[in-house]
Protein backbone atom coordinates (compact mmCIF):
# COMPACT_ATOMS: atom_id res chain seq x y z
CA UNK A 1 0.00 0.00 0.00
CA UNK A 2 0.93 3.68 -0.57
CA UNK A 3 -0.27 5.41 1.75
CA UNK A 4 -0.18 9.33 1.53
CA UNK A 5 0.57 9.62 -2.23
CA UNK A 6 -2.71 11.06 -3.17
CA UNK A 7 -5.01 12.78 -0.83
CA UNK A 8 -8.46 11.23 0.19
CA UNK A 9 -11.60 12.91 1.57
CA UNK A 10 -13.12 11.05 4.61
CA UNK A 11 -16.81 11.67 4.77
CA UNK A 12 -19.26 10.41 7.09
CA UNK A 13 -21.65 7.87 6.51
CA UNK A 14 -24.31 6.44 8.73
CA UNK A 15 -25.20 2.52 8.06
CA UNK A 16 -28.72 2.41 7.77
CA UNK A 17 -30.38 -1.26 7.89
CA UNK A 18 -31.61 -2.20 4.94
CA UNK A 19 -33.32 -5.90 3.81
CA UNK A 20 -31.69 -7.40 1.25
CA UNK A 21 -33.81 -9.48 -0.46
CA UNK A 22 -31.86 -12.36 -1.62
CA UNK A 23 -30.88 -14.83 1.05
CA UNK A 24 -28.10 -16.57 -0.76
CA UNK A 25 -26.32 -13.39 -0.66
CA UNK A 26 -26.39 -12.97 2.91
CA UNK A 27 -25.01 -16.14 3.68
CA UNK A 28 -21.46 -17.65 3.31
CA UNK A 29 -22.07 -21.01 2.02
CA UNK A 30 -17.95 -22.14 2.40
CA UNK A 31 -16.26 -20.65 5.42
CA UNK A 32 -12.40 -19.56 5.07
CA UNK A 33 -9.49 -21.63 5.56
CA UNK A 34 -7.30 -20.04 7.91
CA UNK A 35 -4.68 -22.81 7.38
CA UNK A 36 -4.71 -21.86 3.77
CA UNK A 37 -4.45 -17.93 4.44
CA UNK A 38 -1.63 -18.39 7.03
CA UNK A 39 0.48 -20.61 3.75
CA UNK A 40 -0.60 -18.21 1.34
CA UNK A 41 1.05 -15.69 3.11
CA UNK A 42 3.84 -17.72 4.14
CA UNK A 43 4.92 -18.41 0.67
CA UNK A 44 4.38 -15.15 -0.87
CA UNK A 45 6.37 -13.23 2.30
CA UNK A 46 9.03 -16.29 2.27
CA UNK A 47 12.53 -15.84 2.42
CA UNK A 48 12.80 -17.34 -1.43
CA UNK A 49 10.30 -14.51 -3.20
CA UNK A 50 12.61 -11.75 -1.19
CA UNK A 51 10.16 -9.62 -0.94
CA UNK A 52 8.30 -9.86 -4.55
CA UNK A 53 9.68 -6.24 -5.77
CA UNK A 54 8.58 -5.66 -9.30
CA UNK A 55 10.45 -6.44 -11.97
CA UNK A 56 12.58 -9.37 -9.61
CA UNK A 57 12.52 -12.65 -10.22
CA UNK A 58 10.55 -13.07 -6.12
CA UNK A 59 7.78 -10.93 -8.33
CA UNK A 60 7.42 -13.44 -11.43
CA UNK A 61 7.62 -16.49 -9.43
CA UNK A 62 4.51 -14.88 -7.14
CA UNK A 63 2.93 -14.50 -10.11
CA UNK A 64 3.50 -17.79 -11.58
CA UNK A 65 2.53 -19.47 -8.10
CA UNK A 66 -0.94 -17.51 -8.27
CA UNK A 67 -1.21 -18.64 -12.19
CA UNK A 68 -1.16 -22.29 -10.53
CA UNK A 69 -3.85 -21.61 -8.22
CA UNK A 70 -6.44 -20.14 -10.53
CA UNK A 71 -5.76 -22.82 -12.94
CA UNK A 72 -6.28 -25.44 -9.56
CA UNK A 73 -9.50 -23.97 -9.50
CA UNK A 74 -10.39 -24.85 -12.27
CA UNK A 75 -11.02 -20.79 -13.41
CA UNK A 76 -11.36 -19.69 -16.87
CA UNK A 77 -7.97 -17.68 -18.21
CA UNK A 78 -8.48 -14.56 -19.73
CA UNK A 79 -4.58 -13.93 -21.02
CA UNK A 80 -1.94 -17.00 -21.78
CA UNK A 81 -1.51 -18.74 -18.59
CA UNK A 82 -3.45 -16.14 -16.61
CA UNK A 83 -0.56 -13.49 -17.21
CA UNK A 84 -0.92 -10.11 -18.53
CA UNK A 85 2.60 -8.44 -18.99
CA UNK A 86 3.42 -5.17 -19.32
CA UNK A 87 6.48 -3.08 -18.40
CA UNK A 88 6.07 -1.05 -15.67
CA UNK A 89 7.68 2.51 -15.95
CA UNK A 90 8.06 4.14 -12.42
CA UNK A 91 8.51 8.34 -12.56
CA UNK A 92 11.24 9.21 -13.75
CA UNK A 93 13.94 9.55 -10.80
CA UNK A 94 16.74 12.88 -11.97
CA UNK A 95 15.52 12.23 -15.67
CA UNK A 96 15.99 8.30 -15.59
CA UNK A 97 13.70 6.07 -16.52
CA UNK A 98 13.29 2.78 -14.88
CA UNK A 99 11.77 0.05 -16.85
CA UNK A 100 10.49 -3.67 -14.99
CA UNK A 101 9.34 -6.55 -16.85
CA UNK A 102 6.42 -7.40 -14.93
CA UNK A 103 2.76 -9.20 -15.31
CA UNK A 104 -0.71 -8.97 -13.15
CA UNK A 105 -2.23 -11.93 -13.31
CA UNK A 106 -5.98 -12.74 -13.20
CA UNK A 107 -8.80 -15.26 -14.05
CA UNK A 108 -12.49 -15.28 -14.85
CA UNK A 109 -15.66 -17.43 -12.72
CA UNK A 110 -18.08 -17.76 -15.13
CA UNK A 111 -21.46 -16.61 -14.10
CA UNK A 112 -24.37 -19.01 -13.43
CA UNK A 113 -27.10 -15.81 -15.07
CA UNK A 114 -26.71 -16.44 -18.72
CA UNK A 115 -28.20 -13.40 -18.78
CA UNK A 116 -25.99 -11.68 -16.46
CA UNK A 117 -23.16 -13.54 -16.52
CA UNK A 118 -21.37 -10.69 -19.07
CA UNK A 119 -20.75 -8.58 -16.57
CA UNK A 120 -18.29 -8.87 -14.17
CA UNK A 121 -17.33 -7.67 -10.57
CA UNK A 122 -13.25 -7.56 -9.85
CA UNK A 123 -11.89 -9.03 -6.69
CA UNK A 124 -8.38 -7.04 -6.76
CA UNK A 125 -5.27 -6.69 -4.84
CA UNK A 126 -1.85 -6.10 -5.66
CA UNK A 127 1.15 -8.67 -5.10
CA UNK A 128 3.99 -6.65 -5.14
CA UNK A 129 6.20 -5.31 -2.28
CA UNK A 130 9.09 -3.18 -1.95
CA UNK A 131 11.72 -6.63 -1.27
CA UNK A 132 15.34 -5.69 -1.20
CA UNK A 133 15.05 -1.69 -2.05
CA UNK A 134 15.42 1.38 0.64
CA UNK A 135 12.99 2.94 -1.61
CA UNK A 136 10.20 3.53 -0.10
CA UNK A 137 11.10 1.77 3.08
CA UNK A 138 10.61 3.46 6.60
CA UNK A 139 13.59 1.82 7.75
CA UNK A 140 16.23 2.83 5.11
CA UNK A 141 18.36 2.76 7.94
CA UNK A 142 18.72 -1.23 7.19
CA UNK A 143 20.64 -1.74 3.94
CA UNK A 144 20.70 -5.17 4.09
CA UNK A 145 16.53 -6.21 5.31
CA UNK A 146 13.92 -7.92 3.12
CA UNK A 147 10.66 -5.97 3.14
CA UNK A 148 8.68 -9.24 2.64
CA UNK A 149 5.17 -7.70 2.73
CA UNK A 150 3.29 -10.26 5.04
CA UNK A 151 0.45 -7.43 5.49
CA UNK A 152 1.57 -5.31 2.91
CA UNK A 153 0.18 -7.17 0.38
CA UNK A 154 0.54 -10.95 0.81
CA UNK A 155 -2.62 -10.70 2.99
CA UNK A 156 -4.94 -9.29 0.66
CA UNK A 157 -3.70 -11.29 -2.01
CA UNK A 158 -4.37 -14.23 0.29
CA UNK A 159 -7.38 -12.86 0.33
CA UNK A 160 -8.09 -12.70 -2.81
CA UNK A 161 -7.61 -16.66 -3.34
CA UNK A 162 -9.35 -17.36 -0.45
CA UNK A 163 -12.84 -15.47 -2.23
CA UNK A 164 -11.82 -17.39 -5.45
CA UNK A 165 -11.65 -21.14 -3.78
CA UNK A 166 -15.44 -19.86 -1.92
CA UNK A 167 -17.38 -18.50 -4.74
CA UNK A 168 -16.18 -21.21 -7.35
CA UNK A 169 -18.06 -23.44 -5.25
CA UNK A 170 -21.12 -21.88 -5.54
CA UNK A 171 -20.87 -19.34 -8.30
CA UNK A 172 -23.09 -15.70 -8.27
CA UNK A 173 -25.45 -14.58 -11.26
CA UNK A 174 -22.45 -12.35 -12.27
CA UNK A 175 -19.07 -13.50 -13.46
CA UNK A 176 -16.30 -12.58 -11.01
CA UNK A 177 -12.73 -11.27 -12.30
CA UNK A 178 -10.17 -12.45 -9.46
CA UNK A 179 -6.73 -9.80 -10.19
CA UNK A 180 -3.46 -9.27 -8.85
CA UNK A 181 -1.98 -6.47 -9.66
CA UNK A 182 1.92 -5.43 -9.97
CA UNK A 183 4.20 -2.43 -9.49
CA UNK A 184 1.54 -0.99 -6.71
CA UNK A 185 4.35 0.05 -4.55
CA UNK A 186 5.36 2.38 -7.87
CA UNK A 187 2.30 4.30 -8.27
CA UNK A 188 -0.40 1.50 -8.87
CA UNK A 189 0.66 0.69 -12.12
CA UNK A 190 -0.41 -2.60 -12.47
CA UNK A 191 -4.20 -1.33 -12.06
CA UNK A 192 -3.32 1.40 -14.58
CA UNK A 193 -2.48 -0.97 -16.94
CA UNK A 194 -5.46 -3.57 -16.40
CA UNK A 195 -8.17 -0.53 -16.67
CA UNK A 196 -6.10 0.58 -19.77
CA UNK A 197 -6.30 -2.59 -21.30
CA UNK A 198 -9.15 -4.64 -19.77
CA UNK A 199 -9.90 -8.10 -20.84
CA UNK A 200 -13.08 -7.24 -20.91
CA UNK A 201 -15.34 -4.17 -21.49
CA UNK A 202 -15.19 -1.46 -18.64
CA UNK A 203 -18.28 -0.78 -18.78
CA UNK A 204 -19.70 -4.53 -18.09
CA UNK A 205 -18.13 -4.15 -14.94
CA UNK A 206 -20.45 -3.95 -12.04
CA UNK A 207 -17.73 -3.03 -9.18
CA UNK A 208 -14.31 -3.63 -7.83
CA UNK A 209 -13.61 -4.67 -4.28
CA UNK A 210 -9.79 -4.62 -4.03
CA UNK A 211 -7.93 -5.61 -0.40
CA UNK A 212 -4.87 -4.21 0.72
CA UNK A 213 -3.22 -4.50 4.33
CA UNK A 214 -6.57 -7.07 5.70
CA UNK A 215 -4.31 -9.50 7.48
CA UNK A 216 -3.60 -7.39 10.83
CA UNK A 217 -7.33 -7.23 12.45
CA UNK A 218 -7.19 -5.50 15.92
CA UNK A 219 -10.14 -5.24 18.35
CA UNK A 220 -12.72 -6.32 15.19
CA UNK A 221 -11.84 -2.38 13.27
CA UNK A 222 -11.85 -2.55 9.93
CA UNK A 223 -11.82 0.74 7.82
CA UNK A 224 -13.64 0.26 4.25
CA UNK A 225 -13.80 2.63 2.15
CA UNK A 226 -15.70 3.69 -1.29
CA UNK A 227 -19.04 3.62 0.87
CA UNK A 228 -20.13 6.49 -1.45
CA UNK A 229 -19.61 5.54 -4.57
CA UNK A 230 -22.63 3.84 -5.61
CA UNK A 231 -25.95 4.28 -3.72
CA UNK A 232 -26.73 0.93 -2.46
CA UNK A 233 -23.33 0.26 -0.98
CA UNK A 234 -24.01 1.45 2.79
CA UNK A 235 -26.92 -0.57 3.42
CA UNK A 236 -25.21 -4.07 1.68
CA UNK A 237 -22.30 -3.38 3.55
CA UNK A 238 -24.13 -2.85 6.81
CA UNK A 239 -26.26 -5.73 5.78
CA UNK A 240 -23.47 -8.14 5.13
CA UNK A 241 -22.27 -7.34 9.17
CA UNK A 242 -24.96 -8.35 10.34
CA UNK A 243 -23.30 -11.85 11.88
CA UNK A 244 -19.94 -11.05 11.20
CA UNK A 245 -20.50 -7.63 13.73
CA UNK A 246 -16.84 -6.17 12.82
CA UNK A 247 -16.95 -2.99 14.04
CA UNK A 248 -16.51 -1.02 11.25
CA UNK A 249 -15.22 2.54 9.58
CA UNK A 250 -16.57 3.26 6.49
CA UNK A 251 -15.32 6.39 4.24
CA UNK A 252 -17.08 7.47 1.17
CA UNK A 253 -14.13 8.43 -1.44
CA UNK A 254 -13.64 6.41 -4.11
CA UNK A 255 -10.08 7.76 -4.87
CA UNK A 256 -7.20 6.48 -2.17
CA UNK A 257 -3.45 4.91 -2.40
CA UNK A 258 -4.55 2.13 -3.48
CA UNK A 259 -5.72 -0.24 -6.46
CA UNK A 260 -9.13 0.61 -6.19
CA UNK A 261 -8.31 4.03 -7.39
CA UNK A 262 -7.98 3.16 -10.52
CA UNK A 263 -11.09 1.41 -11.15
CA UNK A 264 -13.03 4.61 -9.76
CA UNK A 265 -11.13 6.91 -12.08
CA UNK A 266 -12.91 4.80 -14.70
CA UNK A 267 -16.56 5.71 -12.90
CA UNK A 268 -16.91 2.40 -11.52
CA UNK A 269 -18.25 1.53 -7.89
CA UNK A 270 -15.40 0.24 -5.37
CA UNK A 271 -14.48 -0.76 -2.05
CA UNK A 272 -11.43 -0.83 -0.26
CA UNK A 273 -11.08 -3.43 2.69
CA UNK A 274 -8.55 -2.35 5.29
CA UNK A 275 -7.36 -3.32 9.20
CA UNK A 276 -5.37 -0.52 9.45
CA UNK A 277 -1.86 1.41 9.62
CA UNK A 278 0.62 -0.40 11.76
CA UNK A 279 4.40 0.01 13.20
CA UNK A 280 5.71 -2.68 10.77
CA UNK A 281 3.75 -0.46 7.07
CA UNK A 282 7.34 -0.75 4.86
CA UNK A 283 9.59 -2.05 7.16
CA UNK A 284 11.20 -5.64 7.14
CA UNK A 285 9.15 -6.40 10.23
CA UNK A 286 5.84 -6.93 8.49
CA UNK A 287 6.48 -11.03 9.00
CA UNK A 288 4.30 -13.93 8.58
CA UNK A 289 4.35 -14.64 12.28
CA UNK A 290 2.66 -11.22 13.08
CA UNK A 291 -0.25 -12.28 10.76
CA UNK A 292 -3.81 -12.52 12.42
CA UNK A 293 -5.08 -15.41 9.90
CA UNK A 294 -8.31 -15.89 11.79
CA UNK A 295 -8.94 -12.21 11.89
CA UNK A 296 -8.11 -11.92 8.13
CA UNK A 297 -11.05 -14.83 7.88
CA UNK A 298 -13.32 -12.98 9.33
CA UNK A 299 -12.72 -9.99 6.86
CA UNK A 300 -13.03 -12.78 3.98
CA UNK A 301 -17.11 -13.81 5.35
CA UNK A 302 -17.79 -9.55 5.08
CA UNK A 303 -16.15 -9.57 1.81
CA UNK A 304 -17.87 -12.77 0.19
CA UNK A 305 -21.13 -11.62 1.56
CA UNK A 306 -21.21 -8.09 0.00
CA UNK A 307 -19.49 -9.44 -3.26
CA UNK A 308 -22.13 -12.02 -3.80
CA UNK A 309 -24.49 -9.79 -2.89
CA UNK A 310 -23.55 -7.12 -6.03
CA UNK A 311 -23.16 -10.21 -8.00
CA UNK A 312 -26.30 -11.29 -7.96
CA UNK A 313 -28.96 -8.43 -7.85
CA UNK A 314 -30.73 -7.95 -10.59
CA UNK A 315 -30.02 -4.50 -11.26
CA UNK A 316 -26.03 -2.82 -11.61
CA UNK A 317 -25.13 -0.45 -8.52
CA UNK A 318 -26.22 3.39 -9.04
CA UNK A 319 -22.27 4.89 -9.56
CA UNK A 320 -22.07 7.97 -7.69
CA UNK A 321 -18.76 10.60 -8.82
CA UNK A 322 -17.22 12.92 -6.80
CA UNK A 323 -14.33 15.55 -8.20
CA UNK A 324 -10.78 13.80 -7.90
CA UNK A 325 -8.58 14.65 -5.48
CA UNK A 326 -6.50 17.64 -4.68
CA UNK A 327 -2.40 17.39 -5.79
CA UNK A 328 -0.41 16.75 -2.28
CA UNK A 329 0.91 19.67 -1.43
CA UNK A 330 4.20 21.15 -3.28
CA UNK A 331 6.21 21.71 0.41
CA UNK A 332 6.25 17.62 0.69
CA UNK A 333 8.12 17.05 -1.97
CA UNK A 334 11.31 15.57 -0.72
CA UNK A 335 10.69 16.32 2.78
CA UNK A 336 12.40 14.06 4.46
CA UNK A 337 11.16 15.48 8.58
CA UNK A 338 10.22 12.77 10.32
CA UNK A 339 7.99 12.49 13.85
CA UNK A 340 7.58 8.72 14.44
CA UNK A 341 3.52 9.21 14.82
CA UNK A 342 1.26 6.44 13.35
CA UNK A 343 -2.07 7.25 12.34
CA UNK A 344 -5.56 5.70 12.70
CA UNK A 345 -6.46 5.68 9.44
CA UNK A 346 -10.23 5.73 10.96
CA UNK A 347 -12.04 9.07 10.65
CA UNK A 348 -13.14 9.87 14.23
CA UNK A 349 -15.81 12.12 15.55
CA UNK A 350 -13.44 14.35 17.50
CA UNK A 351 -11.64 16.80 14.83
CA UNK A 352 -7.51 16.18 15.35
CA UNK A 353 -5.57 12.93 13.81
CA UNK A 354 -6.14 10.16 16.71
CA UNK A 355 -2.87 8.30 16.83
CA UNK A 356 -2.64 4.49 17.03
CA UNK A 357 0.94 4.01 18.26
CA UNK A 358 4.41 6.05 17.95
CA UNK A 359 7.30 4.62 16.89
CA UNK A 360 10.31 3.15 19.59
CA UNK A 361 13.09 5.74 19.74
CA UNK A 362 11.41 8.64 17.39
CA UNK A 363 11.32 12.12 18.03
CA UNK A 364 6.87 11.50 18.91
CA UNK A 365 8.25 9.06 21.65
CA UNK A 366 10.96 11.09 23.32
CA UNK A 367 8.78 14.06 23.38
CA UNK A 368 5.81 12.38 25.30
CA UNK A 369 3.00 11.29 22.33
CA UNK A 370 1.41 8.53 23.30
CA UNK A 371 -1.45 5.88 21.73
CA UNK A 372 -4.24 7.29 21.40
CA UNK A 373 -3.46 10.88 21.39
CA UNK A 374 -5.41 12.95 19.05
CA UNK A 375 -3.10 15.69 17.64
CA UNK A 376 -5.37 19.13 17.45
CA UNK A 377 -2.26 21.72 16.78
CA UNK A 378 0.78 20.84 15.15
CA UNK A 379 3.16 24.31 15.26
CA UNK A 380 0.38 26.34 15.68
CA UNK A 381 -1.93 24.98 13.10
CA UNK A 382 -4.89 23.64 13.57
CA UNK A 383 -5.28 20.02 13.00
CA UNK A 384 -8.80 18.18 12.05
CA UNK A 385 -7.50 15.38 9.97
CA UNK A 386 -4.44 13.38 8.25
CA UNK A 387 -3.84 16.07 5.76
CA UNK A 388 -4.22 19.47 7.64
CA UNK A 389 -1.38 16.79 9.84
CA UNK A 390 1.01 16.16 7.04
CA UNK A 391 0.59 19.85 5.69
CA UNK A 392 1.79 21.38 9.05
CA UNK A 393 4.91 18.86 9.21
CA UNK A 394 6.21 18.95 6.24
CA UNK A 395 6.56 23.06 6.74
CA UNK A 396 8.96 22.46 8.99
CA UNK A 397 12.63 20.79 8.65
CA UNK A 398 14.49 18.27 10.45
CA UNK A 399 15.67 19.65 13.97
CA UNK A 400 13.15 22.46 14.44
CA UNK A 401 10.90 22.03 18.12
CA UNK A 402 7.98 22.61 17.54
CA UNK A 403 4.82 22.83 20.05
CA UNK A 404 2.04 20.07 19.48
CA UNK A 405 -1.22 20.34 21.54
CA UNK A 406 -2.87 16.47 21.94
CA UNK A 407 -6.15 15.67 23.27
CA UNK A 408 -5.14 12.98 25.92
CA UNK A 409 -8.48 11.55 27.74
CA UNK A 410 -10.42 14.66 26.72
CA UNK A 411 -7.62 16.91 28.00
CA UNK A 412 -5.68 19.34 26.55
CA UNK A 413 -1.99 18.74 26.60
CA UNK A 414 0.99 20.53 25.44
CA UNK A 415 4.29 18.80 24.55
CA UNK A 416 6.99 20.03 22.58
CA UNK A 417 9.15 17.77 20.06
CA UNK A 418 12.10 18.00 18.29
CA UNK A 419 11.79 16.39 14.75
CA UNK A 420 13.84 14.15 13.11
CA UNK A 421 15.50 13.39 9.76
CA UNK A 422 13.64 10.40 7.95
Amino acid sequence: MTYLSTRGRAVSASLALAAITSSAAAQTSVSPDTGAIRRDIGFLASDALEGRRTGTPGNDSAAAFLARRYRALGLKALAPDYQQKFVARPAAHAGQTVEMPTQNVFAVLPGRDPKLRSQYVVIGAHFDHLGRSTEGALDPEDKTGVRKGADDNASGTAAVLELARILAKNPPRRSVIFANFSGEENGLLGSQYFIEHSPVPVDSIAAMLNFDMVGRLRDDKVLVFGVATATELPAILDSANAATKLRLTVQGDGYGPSDHSSFYAKNLPVLHFFTDLHDDYHRASDVVSKINAAGEARVIVLAERVARTIADRPNRLTFVKTAAPAPMASAREGSNVYLGSIPDMAQGEVPGLKLTGVRVGSPAEKGGLQAGDIIVEFGGKTVKDLYEYTDALYSHKPGDEVKVVVLRKGERVSLTVKLGTR
